[in-house]
């Protein structure tokens, strides 16, 4: 509706559990989903916790190069935060790493995290992936952030959750602001 409406095209993120990720219908109840909503794939992101794809990984590399066939983005949600596998994180077709906002939460309080937050924006790029940062609050995280090239947050810092009506709106004053730049 969006786009029937002529605003800025967003990419919706969608976090997927283990169990629907599983599920033997997914592939069939993502094509119709697009379908009805007559949705470009581009525009559907979905997010995967570290767990569900380094519990069963060939299943997961399998699945997971099924979604990217139909030209879905997938990330990492939580990222840094499990049990990652880098030997299988580079073999599994992700479009983006999402930070966990545990580690964005300390960024000008903690070094550590700091460390583990460039460490991570390094390999996604070394990996030919985007850093999402999820948590985002304050400016001094964004400037971080920035400083170290994270491609996209997401945060209160811009916006809290939206309704679709909320977000319409959001979108229509982005829409305007950026026809006034």
């Amino acid at each position: 509706e969006w786009q029937k409406q002529g605003l800025p095209a967003v990419v919706i993120a969608v976090n997927l559990s283990a169990l629907q990720f599983k599920d033997k219908n997914l592939l069939s109840i993502i094509k119709s989903a697009l379908e009805a909503t007559m949705m470009a794939p581009e525009y559907l992101e979905l997010e995967l916790t570290e767990s569900i794809v380094m519990n069963d990984s060939e299943f997961a590399i399998a699945n997971i190069q099924a979604l990217k066939n139909l030209k879905l983005k997938l990330s990492i949600d939580d990222f840094g935060t499990g049990y990652s596998s880098l030997s299988y994180l580079k073999r599994f077709a992700i479009d983006k790493l999402k930070i966990d906002q545990s580690f964005i939460a300390d960024i000008g309080h903690d070094k550590g995290d700091e460390a583990i937050i460039k460490a991570i924006i390094s390999l996604a790029k070394a990996l030919g992936q985007q850093v999402i940062a999820e948590g985002v609050e304050t400016q001094e995280q964004m400037d971080f952030l920035r400083e170290n090239h994270c491609h996209e947050i997401q945060g209160y810092l811009y916006s809290k959750p939206l309704s679709a009506k909320d977000m319409t709106a959001f979108l229509q004053q982005v829409s305007e602001d950026n026809a006034v730049a």
